[in-house]
């Protein structure tokens, strides 16, 4: 078949690479210039320095993004930095780390061990992991994260230290809206799985190059073409004055919504379309620090403690020079806040010096931070959606038979992460593979 995909971001390229697995001719539209979607590599003319566009991490757990890295051939120790579970505060006052031990003795050492927590609260998380093991990781799909913690009988001070880090870097939404089912199923599939799936993996080369540069000749791949119409029929689909046999739409929830509404209508199709428009959305901000020198910390990341009154939005500081295998870009620190609503209120200046600010009070046990030279504030203003209880998330499948959507926003299982979109992509693959075999 010929098949056109729509969106050259991580759902896209995932279906596309299983599509010319299988032997199809595959064509992809992409309206920016580099590959990987919300998770790409920029130019930044203030560093001058190629970034991303925003600091990610994955995990062990994320099958099917390994999966793709190894048939891609990729040595994934050259791509990925590998560390055991590792969460520590900057300054100090929170540690756990998971110890080199067959699950689920791992995260039972990682527990018991953890410094800033008390004997009480040690032995409520391994009885609420417990009892979400017991349970098949399900919970009561109308429960925010705080009701279900409150439920548990988790304190305030474990609250702060270790669910809420945990939950705004996975879902990117607050404790208090976050869906506890989707954060249970993270739980499910990297706590509560094998050592090596707790593992946090963060890229050593930028997010672009990871895979997304590194598919197959054979997939035609046209950047800086947007797609701005699709017609379909029963025996084929018109786009960009080219005829296919199928088509994946990979795109953002919106846009694809926008070439949707090209389709002629059913009632099943403004169903999917008021599906997409009740998506609310999450900014993710992450701050580049160009530093005089590499500083060298003893950890590659490290958890900051925000406090938005001061403007300290940062919740997660990066030295990537641990891990950054590039010795031709600078030395550079990433901070990233999540949800950061309230961040976009403020002046890019006074954040990043409010930032700058919070990383130096939080890293005094550590040799003081090199003289930053330059920074780069990026703001994904629709990085994720807002991962809300009893969310109603659509399909691959549409009403339009020889059309089918990908992305993070699908019903993935997962929140809106990179896991998330390279299993819509493959998804949406099998499923016109087993339409049209």
């Amino acid at each position: 078949m010929k098949v056109g995909v729509v969106g050259a971001g991580w759902a896209g390229l995932s279906a596309a690479f299983r599509l010319d697995r299988a032997g199809h001719k595959v064509t992809v539209f992409d309206a920016t210039r580099t590959p990987g979607g919300r998770a790409r590599r920029l130019h930044s003319t203030r560093l001058d320095a190629d970034i991303d566009n925003g600091q990610h991490i994955l995990s062990g757990a994320y099958s099917e993004t390994l999966s793709l890295i190894d048939e891609l051939g990729l040595d994934r120790a050259s791509v990925l930095f590998d560390q055991p579970l590792t969460l520590l505060s900057a300054d100090g006052r929170f540690g756990l780390q998971a110890a080199a031990l067959p699950a689920p003795l791992h995260l039972a050492s990682a527990v018991m061990t953890a410094r800033g927590l008390s004997w009480r609260d040690k032995w409520r998380l391994v009885r609420t992991m417990q009892r979400l093991h017991a349970r098949q990781w399900t919970i009561d799909t109308g429960l925010t994260v705080l009701e279900w913690l409150k439920a548990e009988h988790q304190s305030d001070h474990i609250i702060r230290y270790f669910w809420r880090p945990v939950c705004l870097a996975a879902l990117n939404t607050p404790i208090d809206l976050a869906g506890a089912q989707l954060l249970a199923t993270v739980l499910r599939d990297s706590l509560g799985a094998t050592t090596r799936a707790s593992h946090l993996l963060i890229p050593r080369v930028d997010l672009s190059q990871l895979w997304p540069e590194h598919l197959p000749s054979s997939i035609a791949i046209h950047h800086g073409l947007a797609v701005r119409h699709v017609a379909s029929t029963a025996t084929h689909v018109d786009m960009c004055d080219e005829r296919f046999d199928a088509v994946v739409i990979a795109a953002s929830a919106p846009s694809t919504a926008r070439l949707l509404r090209c389709l002629p209508q059913s009632a099943a199709g403004s169903q999917l379309l008021a599906r997409i428009a009740a998506f609310e959305y999450r900014p993710i901000a992450t701050l580049t620090l160009k530093t005089e020198h590499p500083w060298g910390l003893p950890h590659a990341m490290l958890m900051l403690d925000d406090t938005p009154e001061r403007l300290h939005f940062g919740q997660w500081l990066f030295d990537r020079s641990v891990f950054s295998l590039d010795s031709s870009q600078p030395p550079m620190l990433c901070v990233v806040a999540s949800d950061a609503r309230e961040l976009t209120k403020h002046k890019r200046e006074d954040v990043a010096a409010a930032i700058i600010e919070q990383v130096t009070e939080q890293t005094v046990r550590f040799a003081p931070m090199p003289t930053i030279t330059a920074y780069e504030l990026v703001i994904e203003k629709h990085a994720t959606f807002a991962a809300l209880p009893d969310m109603q998330r659509p399909g691959n499948a549409t009403p339009w038979s020889r059309i089918w959507i990908a992305g993070d926003w699908t019903d993935t299982g997962y929140p809106a992460v990179l896991e998330g979109a390279v299993r819509s992509g493959r998804s949406a693959a099998e499923l016109i593979m087993q339409k049209h075999p």
